[in-house]
């Protein structure tokens, strides 16, 4: 039986089709085109959100296991709402660039709202983690592989 709707698993299909579709037709054209050419912070953006767009694919057939997708999506929108884009807002000091940017970012707001936490907890936090080094052999014991 499985632990997570279906009804929510496409939930999840969903956001990741956000995006592969939404965000990898606005990224990939650029990465794609011969003359396009980027600052070094930009084409480090421009590189890392095109990434994030070719791996959220395996959402569509692995929606719990990349959630960390999900993860670092909704991290550095948080992050950048919160160290940038409200800061300016409540100054009243935005430029129509962040702006426009603030307006991208603001939808993850309801990413928490897709998350299956219980999952979450069970599977990130509760679950042991993975060994950091091998266990040693007993005296005439073999470890189990």
């Amino acid at each position: 039986m499985n632990e997570i709707s279906l009804f929510r698993l496409n939930l999840l299909r969903v956001t990741y089709a956000l995006l592969v579709f939404g965000l990898g037709s606005i990224i990939w054209p650029s990465i794609l085109n011969p003359a396009a050419t980027w600052a070094l912070k930009a084409g480090i953006v421009v590189s890392m959100l095109g990434a994030l767009s070719a791996l959220a694919v395996l959402g569509f057939r692995y929606p719990l296991q990349m959630l960390p997708i999900l993860f670092f999506e909704m991290g550095w929108k948080a992050v950048w709402l919160v160290r940038i884009g409200l800061p300016m807002w409540f100054a009243h000091s935005m430029d129509a660039a962040t702006a426009d940017t603030f307006r991208d970012v603001l939808p993850i707001v309801l990413f928490p709202l897709l998350i299956p936490w219980s999952y979450v907890i069970r599977h990130y936090i509760r679950k042991p983690g993975d060994p950091w080094k091998r266990r040693q052999q007993s005296a005439g014991v073999p470890l189990a592989r």
